[in-house]
């Protein structure tokens, strides 16, 4: 199997799932849309600390929403995948979507909310919020008052938040145990919630207690002396302002981007490897390998734990690409190739749709603009996730027939 078929592999598993893709990410939309606008509408009103608890309780769902149709639309091309049709020739059972989101939903989120996949959610909250109301800040500061518009996410109170994030705290702990000790069907999927809804609540008490003390933290010796150097840097080494601010930025969305969607797809299905923990060694996550027996073997551990920091980041991304070297080096450029070209491709299709349907009549747009972004966002995704599919398989394809020569 050549590398460079990847886009007509792509291309063909796009037509053979195209319905089911479609079925999926409109409904994910639908409901995804649906909460985000309750919970922009609770956030206002009397027992304000009370609403904000049900915003982020609502939010979370959000997060969790988008998670689960990622996951289920790499789960309906898995029947597509030349790796899964010899998987199952070999005996392996097929597994059920529930079982592939409760095994994969921790590591998901810990890559999902690392990598700033849930900035999107966020501006989708605050466009809403503002959207219900596109005067009510005005009218706030007209009539004295302080404005709640765009706030849902962030005013809540220390206590409040400290308290909620305790609870958030119990529930993660509680399912990831009973997740790494192989109990509860769903216990990846609560724990996953737990996470998730800790680390919002916990944002918030942070959000609360930083600002309070933002003029303090920024008069200590440590803060300045590390903002003084940053500034030496930037005026002794040539060029250090213009990596990080032209060249940096470009690496992150062209190569490390596409690679946290091919760990995306790896983590669902499956690693291509004797070991089925290849895509994180090296990382704290790997110490959480749950006991579940899962339906194929190269999947049998799911991870449980999940801790920030440049592990995290990194390391499942680099053990990722040395996985998709194994089916050909061309293979990954190829596939960052066609990832930047398929969203540079979709912000011209939106321009291009916002062009024909423009209108002289004030504020059309709108109504026209949501019916534009929504089909840009529907074919840039599903060709997307088609393209992660198609180059785990065609790597996964690769690595096995490689092996299968080296032991015959």
């Amino acid at each position: 199997m050549s590398p460079y078929a990847l886009p007509l592999h792509t291309l063909r598993i796009a037509a053979n799932c195209a319905l089911p893709l479609i079925i999926w990410f409109s409904a994910g939309r639908l409901v995804r849309w649906a909460l985000l606008l309750l919970a922009a509408t609770l956030s206002h009103g009397s027992w304000y600390q009370a609403r904000l608890v049900v915003v982020l309780f609502l939010f979370t769902i959000v997060v969790m929403i988008s998670l689960a149709t990622t996951v289920g639309m790499l789960y309906v091309i898995r029947g597509a995948l030349m790796e899964t049709r010899a998987r199952r020739t070999g005996d392996e059972a097929k597994e059920g979507l529930f079982g592939a989101l409760n095994r994969t939903a921790l590591v998901f989120s810990g890559i999902y909310m690392t990598w700033s996949f849930v900035d999107q959610d966020i501006r989708d909250f605050l466009n809403i919020d503002l959207f219900r109301q596109p005067d009510g800040i005005l009218v706030d500061v007209m009539a004295g008052r302080e404005s709640t518009v765009m706030g849902g996410l962030i005013s809540l109170d220390f206590k409040v938040s400290l308290a909620t994030a305790l609870v958030a705290y119990l529930v993660k702990t509680f399912f990831g145990r009973r997740h790494e000790a192989g109990q509860g069907r769903f216990s990846g999927i609560m724990a996953t919630f737990g996470e998730i809804a800790f680390v919002f609540y916990g944002l918030n008490a942070i959000w609360t207690l930083g600002g309070a003390r933002s003029d303090w933290i920024g008069a200590r010796a440590v803060v300045a002396g590390g903002e003084k150097l940053a500034a030496d840097a930037q005026n002794a080494i040539p060029g250090w302002e213009a990596f990080w601010s032209d060249i940096w930025p470009n690496v992150i969305s062209g190569l490390a981007l596409p690679l946290a969607w091919l760990t995306v797809g790896i983590l669902v299905y499956g690693a291509y490897a004797e070991d089925t923990q290849t895509t994180i060694r090296g990382t704290p996550l790997e110490t959480a390998a749950a006991r579940l027996q899962d339906t194929h073997s190269l999947t049998r551990r799911a991870l449980s734990k999940l801790t920030a920091g440049w592990t995290e980041r990194w390391i499942p991304l680099l053990n990722s690409l040395r996985l998709t070297v194994r089916g050909g080096a061309p293979l990954f450029g190829l596939f960052a190739l066609c990832y930047v070209g398929l969203h540079i491709g979709g912000d011209y299709l939106a321009r291009a749709g916002q062009y024909l349907v423009a209108s002289d009549k004030p504020y059309f747009w709108f109504i026209t603009d949501v019916p534009v972004f929504f089909v840009s966002e529907l074919l840039v995704t599903t060709l997307t996730m088609c393209l992660v599919a198609a180059t785990f398989d065609l790597a996964a394809t690769r690595d096995r027939l490689r092996r299968s020569r080296v032991t015959g």
